[in-house]
Formats: structure tokens, sequence, C-alpha cells
């Protein structure tokens, strides 16, 4: 069966995933007050515990990133979300701060592969003149779990227990897994696209490697593999060699220094988002002494703000290259607007009542919707296919080994002091992130241009 326009059913399915990766992790956010008196937590002992998911997510991020690339889409990503869907069920079974500590840490294993699975995937299915749009939309999926994880983590709270909104999460993920194994696959391989489509997928790279033989769907399909298939025969014709392979060319991305300044930004960046991500429900009602019903009202507004402009963001910054832009120049144009607009952050801390913070945050998550989607599409953009799990993994990698030490600041500083250093602090990092990405990856920007 043919489906026009599977690509974009395709990046419907890449948008449920990262909503499903944001909701399985702000349930914990939301529920946090209610499991911390439960637990007799501190703020340092449920720092630790968001600690432990970060850790294994920024090794994931890296790992994750180079399976999926070596693996293929497909498997990746699918056993991905699977791990995680699992993980996120089994914290509606703990006991001790320690097994939750346990329980995030697994989670940070299976969604380290969400963002580069989704990358990649929107890589492959778009061309680079709708690429930034196809990443907006797949990425921006993650505002969405923001915005449904507090109203639906209280209803499920208030119905039924906290446990049963982990359940809940864990098996909507399993039920996604089935779906994309169903439908996904490489647009050489899929049975689902028509050749019509197949043609102005591949199109760009038919430019770069001339027009391929014109051959039957049924020989194509038989003649083309995912790179599973041939990473796999590779490795068990020379195992050594292969790995060989893998590491210089591993080595060769880390010593690039448009990846080191992608790295170093992300290391800026990230802890902003992990606080937005994991504090907001902590600060409101510590400091605002709001409640769980209030808590749930409130902050899921900063992620639809981040909803809409992963997609405005992505759709601009298409439209700028259409207009005659560079691809280079239209991604880092919109990212530095993106930098000076979270500055708004540092008057969060100065606000006088929790609607006026919340909007304040919100201004924040609106420029990291732009910043975000068109950082990730200056990666798609700027390496090969093969290399773009990688590169995402090494950057995000770096980027959570950031929000391991911001987030383990952030527990002692709100205990000790309070949180308004952090939230002036956080209104500087994006700014000095776009410093770094313009003095590491001004150069060679025509030879990655098509």
């Amino acid at each position: 069966m043919k489906i026009s326009g599977v690509r974009w059913v395709l990046c419907s399915l890449l948008f449920l995933a990262t909503a499903l990766c944001f909701l399985d992790r702000q349930v914990l956010s939301v529920v946090a007050p209610m499991i911390c008196d439960e637990f007799k937590m501190d703020n340092r002992t449920y720092g630790y515990t968001t600690t432990a998911f970060l850790v294994s997510y920024a090794v994931m991020f890296l790992l994750g990133g180079r399976l999926i690339d070596r693996l293929g889409t497909r498997i990746g990503l699918g056993l991905s979300v699977a791990f995680w869907s699992l993980s996120s069920a089994v914290h509606g079974f703990i006991q001790t701060p320690f097994q939750l500590g346990a329980a995030r840490f697994a989670l940070g294993i299976g969604e380290g592969g969400c963002f580069p699975g989704a990358a990649k995937a929107a890589s492959e299915w778009f061309p680079k003149k709708e690429r930034a749009l196809a990443v907006g939309i797949a990425i921006g999926g993650a505002s969405l779990g923001g915005v449904i994880a507090p109203p639906l983590t209280v209803y499920c709270v208030q119905q039924f227990g906290w446990r049963e909104a982990f359940f809940l999460t864990g098996l909507v993920g399993l039920l996604w897994t089935l779906l994309w194994f169903v439908l996904y696959y490489h647009p050489r391989r899929s049975r689902l696209v028509t050749e019509e489509e197949r043609s102005y997928i591949l199109e760009e790279e038919k430019n770069v490697n001339g027009p391929a033989p014109d051959l039957p769907e049924v020989a194509i399909l038989q003649t083309t593999r995912e790179p599973i298939a041939d990473a796999t025969l590779d490795s068990f014709k020379n195992p050594n060699s292969a790995s060989k392979e893998s590491s210089s060319g591993l080595l060769r991305l880390l010593l690039r220094r448009d990846v080191i300044g992608l790295a170093i930004a992300r290391l800026l960046f990230d802890p902003v988002f992990y606080f937005y991500m994991f504090w907001i429900p902590k600060y409101l009602n510590q400091e605002r002494g709001l409640n769980l019903e209030a808590i749930g009202q409130l902050t899921w507004i900063p992620f639809f703000a981040l909803g809409i402009s992963n997609i405005m963001g992505g759709w601009f910054s298409d439209r700028l290259v259409r207009s005659g832009f560079t691809a280079h120049r239209a991604r880092l144009g919109v990212m530095l607007f993106a930098a000076l607009a979270t500055m708004s952050s540092g008057i969060a801390a100065a606000s006088s009542t929790a609607w006026f913070a919340i909007s304040m945050m919100s201004i924040l998550m609106f420029a990291h919707g732009f910043w975000i989607t068109n950082y990730v599409t200056l990666i798609s953009d700027r390496f090969e296919g093969s290399q773009v799990g990688t590169v995402m993994g090494i950057t995000g990698m770096i980027g959570t080994i950031g929000g391991v030490f911001g987030n383990t600041l952030i527990g002692f500083i709100s205990d000790k002091y309070s949180f308004y250093p952090i939230w002036i602090v956080s209104g500087c990092l994006y700014p000095l992130a776009m410093i770094v990405i313009f003095l590491t990856n001004r150069m060679k920007e025509t030879q990655n241009e098509n």
C-alpha cells in the first residue's frame, strides 16, 4: 500500500516519540513535592535522583547516537523507546529514594537515543529545504509532553495515585513502539512511499552521487540495505578492522573544530533547559507556595510556548533558505535572535507574582524552541547522514554532563540560599553559547551548502 506524503506521517510519529520522552521525565517533576514528602527527601536528595537520570542520559546520548548510526534508525530508535517505556513503568514500584534514583538511571539509558534518532530520521526522510521544519515538528513533540504532563499527571494522581501515572506512560510508549516497527523503513526500502516522493526525498543524494541506475522497485529494495545490514556484515567479515575504523572515525569527529564548538555551546545551554524541566514545580511550591493543583495549571504554559516555537523556528529558517540565504546563515541568524531573547530569564528572579514569573519562563522557552530546532538542523546540514546521530550524541552527552553538574549545584544553592542566582545565570548562558558557535562554525560554509 502506498501513502502519499508518508514522510509527514513518519514525522508525526517522531513528534509523538519526543512527546513521550518528555512526558515520561516530566511526570516525576510534577509529583516531586508529593514524593519528597512521602520519602522525606530534601532538595539535595531530589537533585541526586534527577542527576542519576542525567548521568546515564549523558553516556547514552553518545552511545545511543553511535548505536543508531550502526543499527539503523528503525531498530535503534524503536529499542530506545521500548526500554525507556519499561523503565518509566518501573517507577510505579519504587519504595525508597535509592530505588527512585535507580529507576531514573534506567530511564536515562533509554531516552539517550531519542533525539539522535529523531534527527537522523528527519535527515533520512527530508531534503535540506524542508529539513528544519521537519526537525522542528519532530523535536516539538517534546514540548507537547511538557504541556500535557502537568494536567495529565495531576488528574491521574487525583483519580488513582502517583504510581499509576508512571504505569500509564509506560504502556503508551510500548504501543508507540509497535506502530514504529510496522511503519518505519528508510525511504529506499519503504513500501509505503510512492516513487515520486522517493525521488523527491533522494534528489539531493542523486545530485551528489549521480543518478541511480534505472531499476524496478523490487530490485531497489533487494539491493539497498539499512546501516545495520552493512555494519553487521562487515563486522562478521573483519571485526577488528570494523572496530578500528569506527574508533578512528569517532576520534576524527571529536577533533573537529565545529564539533568542539557545538559541544561547548551545549555544555552551556543544556543546564538551563534541565533547570526548567526538573525544577519549576519545586520552585513554584517552595518559593511561591503553590499546591499540586496550581502547579498543574501553570507549568504547562512554558512548554506550550516551546512547542509553538519549535515549529515556527523551523518554518522561519526554511523560509530564509528559500528566500536566498544559505542554510548556514539562516540557522545561525535565527539562533542569534533566540539567544538574545533568553536573557528574559533573569527577570523571573525579580517577579512579584507566580504568573509574571511563568511569563518570563515562557519567553525563554519560546526562544529555546527557535534555538534548539536550528541547532539540531545545523548539525544535520553540516554532517553526513552516517555522522548525524554520532554528532548529536557527542553534543548531547557533553550538554548533559553540564546538566549533571548544574543540577547538583541547583539542589545545593536552592537549599542554602534561594533560586534567585540560578535565574540570573540562566539568562546569560545562551548568549555565551552563541558566541562559541559563531567562533567555531563559521568556517567551510560554502562547501557544506548545496
